[in-house]
């Protein structure tokens, strides 16, 4: 049932980050070659994955702080959980960063296509439903340790669309260099989590 919802939101970002990169082109007839603008810039598929990114890496450590909260899940799962938690949480504050640099506000409550509200996004990139990080937070240690690895499957599945879609329009070379490092991280860990789920 994921699946369906999953490619219409990778589609839906494709889509917005090629109209919006248009948009930027047309209101700036002063726009500068990537090799001449400087990192401190961003054009609007860099604001686009920034903003999406960000509620995304905010989910992943909050099923990892659920998983790492619980006893009896497996030590190899929970070793993943904290690999998580350490590798995304200073990423936000880093987007964050860019986006004060870039005179971008904010709002991690909504507004706008690149935030959206939470139960529009569900799906989108991989996203949980409350429904999802319900029966997370309500499974036993064994139960959550596997509904972990194959919730966090599809949501490093969707955060890696999400990069390759940011790598074609994108132009911050910082933006560029975390969208392949969200791509060669996520995918390395997709093929950890589906060998652990043979295993336990």
């Amino acid at each position: 049932m994921k699946k369906l919802p999953l490619a219409l939101g990778t589609g839906a970002l494709a889509l917005a980050l090629t109209l919006t990169g248009c948009a930027t082109s047309n209101q700036s007839g002063s726009e500068t070659s990537p090799s001449a603008a400087p990192e401190s810039t961003a054009n609007a598929a860099d604001e686009m994955f920034v903003t999406m990114m960000i509620p995304h890496h905010e989910q992943a450590v909050e099923m990892a702080d659920i998983v790492l909260g619980k006893e009896g899940v497996d030590a190899q799962v929970a070793e993943l959980a904290q690999k998580v938690k350490d590798a995304q949480g200073p990423e936000i504050d880093r987007m964050l960063g860019w986006l004060d640099d870039w005179g971008v506000k904010y709002d991690p409550n909504g507004g706008g296509m690149a935030r959206m509200d939470h139960g529009s996004m569900d799906g989108m990139g991989g996203m949980m439903s409350d429904a999802d990080m319900t029966m997370l937070k309500g499974a036993d240690g064994p139960s959550a340790s596997r509904m972990f690895l194959e919730q966090m499957i599809q949501h490093h599945q969707g955060a890696v669309k999400m990069a390759e879609t940011a790598l074609e329009g994108a132009k911050n070379p910082d933006v560029r260099q975390l969208a392949q490092q969200v791509i060669d991280d996520q995918t390395a860990e997709i093929a950890t989590m589906q060998d652990l789920l043979t295993k336990i």
